[in-house]
């Protein structure tokens, strides 16, 4: 059709989290959270590009290790509402673009802290955690969006508080791969 489709939608999914941080004393294992929320969706006709924007919160989780027992508990769980702005190309292949159509999707997403800020006695969560997601899914019939999308850290997910004599200034960002399934009305 050559009307602009505007579209709304529960999306829920998995969130697989990695802390990276800024000096090897401290390393962070993947660990697997969960998704859920709401999200709209503008296309514009024929082209296939259009915006989605979603609010979701993410539970993510990680189990950090270090030879200091005094990084043993950092960052173990944190919950956010994640806003991720996309823009997204719908690719239209023709014979089968009514029952799928692959797509891909950047933009940024902004992701605000509702659990509690401090992650140990010398490291503090921030409260806002931006990061730049890339990812790729396909629509099935319409209604129907299976996507993946990775997730790069932009700014700094947690912090040293105070410096120990022999503790260096230690930061980590957020690296996630998500896997949502969205249903669309």
């Amino acid at each position: 059709s050559a009307s602009a489709q505007f579209k709304f939608g529960l999306k829920a999914g998995v969130a697989v989290n990695s802390l990276k941080f800024n000096e090897d004393i401290i390393k962070a294992d993947n660990r697997a959270g969960f998704t859920g929320g709401a999200m709209i969706e503008f296309t514009a006709p024929v082209l296939g590009i259009g915006l989605d924007a979603s609010v979701m919160y993410v539970h993510r989780t990680a189990d950090s290790y270090s030879d200091n027992p005094d990084y043993a508990e950092i960052g173990k769980k944190r919950d956010y509402i994640d806003i991720p702005l996309n823009l997204k190309w719908k690719i239209n292949i023709p014979a089968v673009g009514k029952v799928v159509k692959p797509y891909i999707a950047t933009g940024p997403a902004f992701a605000f802290l509702v659990s509690k800020q401090d992650a140990s006695e010398f490291f503090k969560n921030k409260k806002c955690d931006i990061s730049w997601n890339i990812g790729v899914g396909l629509e099935l019939f319409s209604h129907l969006q299976v996507g993946a999308s990775y997730g790069i850290g932009l700014t700094k997910a947690l912090e040293t508080v105070k410096v120990v004599d022999d503790m260096p200034a230690i930061d980590g960002k957020n690296k996630y791969w998500t896997i949502t399934a969205a249903y669309l009305f």
